[in-house]
């Protein structure tokens, strides 16, 4: 890499750290129940989506406290009603990497150091998933994602896609122009939020929620 491409990567770097610091304020301003009420209306798209309705392995995330996340536990109880499993996100913050493990109560996880709550060690690991839900700050329509800066989904994506597909869920505020990529980053199959579904791998392709 010369010494211009060293440039553009560290300009990107900087340009998401400071999209990353606006997207914190403007959801953090969002009032509880507006955000409730935008979850429940991303909920109701997701629990329609073709990919869900055909997973049995489905990853979630569950909201973090205090940061105004889209929140699912409601689509939880919905998916397992249907028969399906649901794993969440584990991280091992010294080797920076992340896993999946299956859990029949939410509620029960814990919060283990990283900020989140995470499945414990004695959680089965899913190896294989069908789909993943992917939280993010911020996203554009080529499906790239400003996350809180780790990398843990760039990173474990790949890992399981294909053949699972990875869908975003963001508020429609969070939808911009564009993100500044960089070499590691990875995009996403699907992005819902509470007014529109976009398919990255079929880039025309634009449809509304379900009623």
């Amino acid at each position: 890499m010369d010494i211009d491409e060293n440039l553009e990567v560290e300009l990107r770097f900087r340009a998401k750290a400071a999209m990353r610091k606006r997207a914190r304020g403007v959801r953090g301003a969002v009032p509880r129940d507006a955000i409730l009420k935008r979850s429940a209306q991303i909920q109701d798209t997701l629990s329609s989506l073709p990919e869900i309705a055909a997973a049995s392995r489905i990853a979630l995330f569950f909201p973090i406290e205090g940061r105004n996340e889209v929140d699912l536990v409601a689509l939880d109880a919905r998916l397992r009603e249907r028969g399906a499993r649901i794993a969440y996100p584990t991280v091992d913050r010294d080797t920076r990497t992340m896993t999946f493990r299956f859990v029949d109560d939410p509620h029960a996880m814990e919060e283990q150091g990283s900020g989140f709550c995470e499945p414990g060690p004695s959680n089965e690991e899913a190896l294989a998933l069908d789909v993943i839900v992917v939280p993010c700050l911020q996203i554009d329509p080529r499906g790239y994602r400003i996350g809180y800066g780790a990398g843990y989904y760039d990173r474990t994506l790949p890992r399981f896609c294909p053949p699972a597909r990875a869908i975003a869920v963001a508020f429609d505020f969070q939808l911009v122009s564009e993100i500044p990529d960089t070499a590691s980053d990875v995009p996403v199959h699907v992005v819902v939020t509470d007014t529109r579904v976009l398919r990255i791998d079929a880039p025309a392709a634009e449809t509304p929620p379900a009623p």
